[in-house]
């Protein structure tokens, strides 16, 4: 699995958009398609909902990449 790190220097990232910043998907459509369709799991657990809050150590999973948050 490949993993990639995302620095924010913000609270928190909306999972859609941390899905386009790491180049997972082109465009928030396409990111609110997978996310609702289950294929984002955040955490471990699957999650549907694409403005959840993404803050400082958490992981996002989709296929066989998981992108972390950091801080910066």
């Amino acid at each position: 699995m490949k993993t990639e790190i995302i620095k924010i220097d913000t609270e928190f990232i909306r999972l859609d958009n941390l899905l386009k910043f790491a180049g997972c998907v082109d465009t928030g459509g396409a990111a609110k398609f997978i996310i609702q369709d289950g294929q984002v799991k955040v955490n471990g657990e699957v999650c549907t909902m694409r403005g959840k809050k993404m803050r400082n150590g958490d992981k996002a999973q989709i296929e066989d990449l998981l992108i972390e948050v950091t801080s910066l």
